[in-house]
């Protein structure tokens, strides 16, 4: 089945007229989760737009993370074919990157290009496992978490901290390297790690080359991130309330709006595995999920859609995280019945009729 409305299974139409009533009676909708390829969210934007919608991606936390440090001071990044083929001392901060294929990207080969080629390469980990597959030093995190740890690391390399202590043993390490890359989760580590990181390979740039490698969240972040600039000028938490994108990550959080009460209804968009929020369903909203996921069923919301699966189900354009760049993946089975695109698009237009037919 592909479409339910109060619980009961129906046809795709009916539950477009369904999804399109609910959100026209909706005086402040949120459109959320946004895990989806490139044309769904793209037509999730444009819905927004037409009904004056706020819209809120899942992978807010690990954007919003990695956006404040980069508008208050920078950045200096670089891409993972450059770290692999460049860098002779990689410091993996925390524990969420060492489950990335990155990683045994990096420890299976020596660096081939620049200063560091034919050199050792060596894995240092702040935080991270200190066994595992991966040969690597590791250092333990200071109690008070991973962004005072890079602090105290920072204060070392700076000088304004001495002794014969761990920190001080990783920042001479850090400090010889030729070409030096810091690997790291924005989500794990918050916009305070990512501010005191950036300080970090700043300072290390003052004698040698070091570089941030930022993880890219796993709800496709990256891609819809540069569709919201070419899209609306503005990061992702955007609302159209007045039908100009507005740009506001605290009023536009839909968790907040949600538990403060100025929500009444929602879209829940996640064609991608995403956690489903536990406000969903506690107003009117309708789910726009993938066939086959734990949440395609008729209990989740008021309208629930089933539809393809990007990469499986369903072509897509969807974020490469070993490539860094927004590339098309083509269905790898049988095409579902339904897109999320095209449902999207479809309750634009019955809405769009709809306020036709009031005037």
């Amino acid at each position: 089945m592909a479409a339910w409305v109060k619980g009961g299974a129906t046809d795709a139409d009916a539950a477009v007229e369904a999804a399109a009533t609910l959100l026209a009676s909706a005086r402040n909708a949120v459109l959320a989760g946004l895990c989806a390829e490139l044309s769904a969210v793209r037509a999730a934007y444009h819905l927004a737009d037409a009904i004056g919608a706020s819209v809120d991606p899942v992978a807010g936390p690990s954007l919003y993370a990695e956006l404040g440090p980069l508008s208050r001071t920078g950045g200096m990044t670089t891409t993972p074919a450059e770290a692999i083929g460049r860098g002779d001392a990689v410091l993996i901060v925390g524990n969420s990157p060492w489950d990335r294929p990155i990683v045994q990207d990096i420890a299976g080969t020596p660096p081939a290009r620049g200063r560091a080629a034919g050199s050792e390469r060596t894995i240092l980990s702040l935080g991270g496992p200190r066994n595992g597959a991966t040969r690597h030093v590791a250092y333990p995190a200071d109690g008070g978490g991973l962004a005072v740890s890079v602090a105290h690391l920072r204060a070392f390399l700076k000088g304004n901290l001495a002794g014969e202590t761990a920190y001080a043993d990783l920042a001479k390490r850090l400090a010889a390297a030729q070409y030096g890359v810091v690997l790291y989760d924005p989500a794990e580590i918050g916009e305070l790690g990512v501010e005191m990181l950036q300080g970090l390979i700043k300072d290390l740039n003052e004698t040698t080359r070091f570089f941030g490698l930022p993880l890219a969240d796993p709800f496709q972040g990256r891609a819809l991130l540069q569709l919201a600039a070419w899209t609306t000028g503005q990061a992702p938490r955007v609302g159209f309330g007045r039908h100009l994108p507005e740009h506001d990550p605290w009023r536009f959080d839909s968790a907040r709006q949600i538990a403060a009460g100025e929500a009444d209804a929602v879209l829940w968009l996640a064609s991608l595995p995403a956690p489903r929020p536990d406000w969903l369903g506690t107003l009117p909203s309708v789910a726009i999920v993938g066939v086959g996921s734990p949440e395609a069923s008729g209990d989740v919301a008021d309208v629930v859609f089933a539809v393809g699966v990007p990469g499986e189900s369903v072509g897509g354009t969807l974020w490469d995280e070993r490539r860094a760049a927004i590339t098309y993946v083509p269905a790898s089975g049988q095409t579902a019945e339904l897109s999320a695109a095209g449902i999207l698009t479809a309750i634009h237009e019955r809405l769009t009729q709809k306020k036709a037919a009031a005037c």
